[in-house]
C-alpha cells in the first residue's frame, strides 16, 4: 500500500481502526466491520484511549476523534477518506470497490460517503467538553 525503502510496497498485515466510541454511526460500523470477512485482520479501538494511547504514543490522538483514523503495522497513517478506503480494502467482499474508490471515478464518491457520515456523526454524536470546562472528550477506556 505504501513505498518502503526503494520503493518497494510495503506490505499490511495488520490494521488498526481507531473510531469514536462516543459515536452511535462509529459503534455500527465498528459491529459491521467486525462481521465482515477479513482479508487484512482489523483491530478496533477506541480513539484516544487509553489503548490507543499505549499503542500509538506518537500519535494526535486529538485528532483521531476529529477524523477516523487507521494505523498500518508498519506506521502507515490512513485518515479520513483513506482510512474508509482501506478498512474496505482489508474486507474479502469489499476488496474490489475499495479498489474502484481509488480511482479518478470512485474518488469523488468516497469523498462525498465520507463528508455525509460526518454530517451525520456531527448531528448524533455528543460533543466534546459540554459542562466540563476544558473542552476533553471522555472516552470510554481513557480513564477520564
Amino acid at each position: 500500500m505504501t513505498d518502503g525503502p526503494g520503493g518497494q510496497p510495503l506490505s499490511v498485515e495488520r490494521l488498526t481502526v481507531l473510531y469514536d466510541a462516543r459515536c452511535p454511526l462509529c459503534r455500527h460500523l465498528r459491529q459491521w466491520l467486525m462481521k465482515q470477512r477479513q482479508l487484512v485482520p482489523l483491530d478496533l479501538v477506541p480513539a484516544a484511549s487509553e489503548e490507543a494511547r499505549r499503542r500509538f504514543p506518537g500519535l494526535d490522538h486529538a485528532g483521531t476523534l476529529d477524523e477516523i483514523t487507521v494505523v498500518g503495522d508498519r506506521g502507515q497513517i490512513y485518515r479520513s477518506t483513506s482510512a474508509w478506503i482501506v478498512c474496505l480494502w482489508a474486507l474479502a467482499e469489499h476488496r474490489p470497490r475499495a479498489h474502484w474508490l481509488t480511482t479518478p471515478a470512485g474518488r469523488p464518491f468516497a469523498r462525498a460517503t465520507v463528508l455525509a457520515a460526518a454530517k451525520y456523526r456531527s448531528l448524533t454524536a455528543p460533543p466534546c467538553g459540554e459542562g466540563d470546562g476544558d473542552g476533553a472528550c471522555t472516552v470510554p477506556g481513557s480513564g477520564g
